[in-house]
């Protein structure tokens, strides 16, 4: 089988997909490409996740690394991969090699791979080293390899703690002053990922009242799935009316994604947080510049970004291509700030001006709980307050599973045929960014993605009332074919 990266790395089953074999050729496919592009002289940060066997893989890479000539920073525990994202920066390191399969069930794995620039490698770059990969997958030649206590002797494998650094980071983008005086209440839950000693450590420095959940590691994330969404956050809403808390915290397994939840119990969507933010950091540190989501995130973010004139930037789905930008605005530690002041996704990811050009639960997590101690009200007061000023938008994503002939269907409609219509629907113009986005005349919008791994179908949309949403699910099942 190839090795293939998705939207966010190279990602399948343990002991099927991924296996020791195909680490260490993908490890020495990176190190071929750093090579070729003379960065081999710099180091190359290695990090990963709580999954079964993620250190063992990860000392794998080290290995790798080692036995070609390049200094392997190896992180001497479980770590978010925002901060190995920030420590590549830190150090000006070559980039980054991360076991992680992110959100997904407890059975998956992954390597992630992150350039010089602190973010997702872009496409132009993972097509190199997957093309390398085909050579050692042939077994036309093989991959080096050095055992770990050889590498830690020539000083080619270097364990690091990025924890106090990357502390020190957040310190800058965080008004800690505010969440000290707020001394909030704060749940926080980790779901048994990497971020266990990272949100709830940096709240109670900040003087807030936490409690921690989930700080334990479990490679089967308690049987579910280590993502903060409804179904995984059962004992956050539990403990919060326990404990009286404002507001409860979370992310997944490698805490780039974030889940909030409000103190009645109820969680906001990243759609209904990310324009929040963007309203906040903009009153409170007064930035001007661009503002960037992908192209299937709510229009709630347009919104606000025309109520503080600021320029709004649409990119493809991936936070890769969100943080590309950042780069290139040259906002990112330690470069000075440029004109780039936040991005985000609706799948729960973001990053501000000054930090690193790759999404951030942990900051996301802070910035919520700055929120709620700066304006002394909860977050859905806010939400509302804001909607009073900009317009009520109603957001929506649906995942089907089509055989493998409706997914082929599917394709040649959309590129043969796109609808025009739909229903009492009129379609004013079709975005292509990244699959079909239909805008329709009276705002609303209907969006459509397949994926390219499996035979999954989603299907986004977004209008102005209740009555409109379900109006427009039926016309996207009934193009996805699931309706007659």
């Amino acid at each position: 089988m190839k090795i293939k990266f998705g939207t966010s790395g190279w990602r399948g089953i343990i002991s099927d997909d991924i296996t020791y074999p195909r680490v260490r050729i993908i490890t020495q496919a990176i190190a071929d490409y750093l090579k070729q592009e003379n960065l081999h002289n710099l180091p190359v940060v290695v990090g990963y996740d709580t999954r079964f066997l993620s250190e063992h893989f990860a000392r794998t890479a080290a290995g790798v690394l080692a036995a070609n000539g390049l200094q392997a920073l190896l992180c001497d525990r479980d770590t978010p991969t925002p901060v190995i994202a920030f420590e590549i920066l830190r150090r000006k390191a070559a980039g980054a090699i991360n076991i992680t399969a992110s959100h997904n069930p407890y059975d998956y794995s992954g390597l992630k791979y992150s350039s010089q620039e602190g973010g997702p490698a872009l496409p132009e770059i993972t097509q190199r080293i997957e093309m390398a990969c085909d050579g050692y997958l042939a077994a036309s030649h093989l991959p080096k390899t050095a055992q770990e206590a050889v590498g830690v002797k020539q000083k080619l494998i270097v364990p690091i703690d990025p924890q106090p650094y990357y502390f020190k980071h957040l310190e800058r983008l965080v008004d800690m002053r505010a969440l000290r005086r707020g001394k909030s209440k704060i749940v926080v839950d980790s779901l048994w990922g990497a971020g266990r000693g990272y949100t709830d450590e940096f709240l109670k420095k900040c003087g807030c009242q936490v409690v921690s959940l989930h700080t334990d590691r479990d490679v089967l994330f308690g049987g579910g799935v280590p993502n903060p969404i409804p179904e995984t956050l059962g004992l956050m809403r539990q403990t919060m009316v326990k404990q009286r808390a404002q507001i409860g915290l979370g992310t997944d397994c490698d805490a780039d994604r974030f889940g909030i939840m409000d103190e009645d119990g109820s969680i906001l969507s990243p759609n209904e947080l990310l324009p929040l933010m963007l309203d906040h950091v903009v009153k409170t540190r007064q930035w001007k510049g661009i503002v960037v989501r992908s192209v299937m995130t709510s229009h709630f973010f347009d919104a606000v970004a025309r109520k503080h004139g600021l320029e709004l930037q649409e990119t493809a789905v991936g936070f890769k291509y969100i943080g590309d930008i950042m780069a290139r605005e040259n906002s990112v530690y330690p470069s000075k700030e440029g004109n780039f002041i936040l991005g985000g996704e609706e799948s729960g990811g973001v990053s501000i001006r000054g930090h690193v050009p790759e999404k951030d639960g942990v900051l996301a997590c802070l910035l919520a709980a700055e929120m709620v101690a700066v304006n002394k009200k909860s977050l859905r007061k806010q939400l509302q307050a804001l909607q009073k000023e900009v317009g009520t938008f109603y957001s929506q994503r649906l995942n089907f599973h089509l055989t493998p002939e409706k997914m082929i269907d599917l394709k040649e409609k959309l590129r043969e045929s796109p609808p025009t219509k739909f229903k009492h629907f009129n379609v004013r113009r079709i975005v292509e960014t990244d699959g079909h986005k239909f805008i329709l005349t009276d705002g609303s919008w209907l969006g459509i993605r397949l994926s390219g791994t499996e035979p999954v179908v989603r299907i986004y949309l977004e209008t102005d009332s209740p009555a409109k949403v379900k109006a427009l699910e039926q016309a996207g099942r009934q193009l996805a074919g699931l309706t007659a």
